[in-house]
């Protein structure tokens, strides 16, 4: 699975560096207002458009996955105190009397 993961992160860097190689020397134009403009680099504003987009959703899964664990967590808990209080109480040990040797 791990090969999989750096497989994708190399084909996906491979891809990017593609596309910055090819379109490096675009620039855009962005007018911010009447008197303000703004050139950027294409490749750079491409990425900077998509980190933005990812911030979101990476912000909500990591909130998901921090509520999950809480809730596992709290679930073990009742689970563990559940069991204390459930479980049968231990039987006391009772020593049966050494039998009498015959003679």
């Amino acid at each position: 699975m791990r090969f999989l993961k750096v497989l994708f992160w190399l084909l996906l860097g491979g891809l990017v560096a593609a596309f910055v190689i090819y379109n490096g020397d675009e620039t855009v134009t962005l007018r911010l207002s009447s008197t303000l403009v703004a050139d950027f680099s294409l490749p750079l504003l491409l990425i900077l458009v998509f980190l933005l987009g990812l911030l979101p959703s990476m912000v909500a899964y990591q909130a998901m996955r921090w509520r999950a664990r809480q809730r596992i967590a709290g679930l073990e808990r009742a689970l563990t105190d559940l069991r204390a209080v459930t479980a049968p109480p231990a039987e006391p040990v009772v020593e049966l009397p050494a039998p009498e040797p015959r003679a």
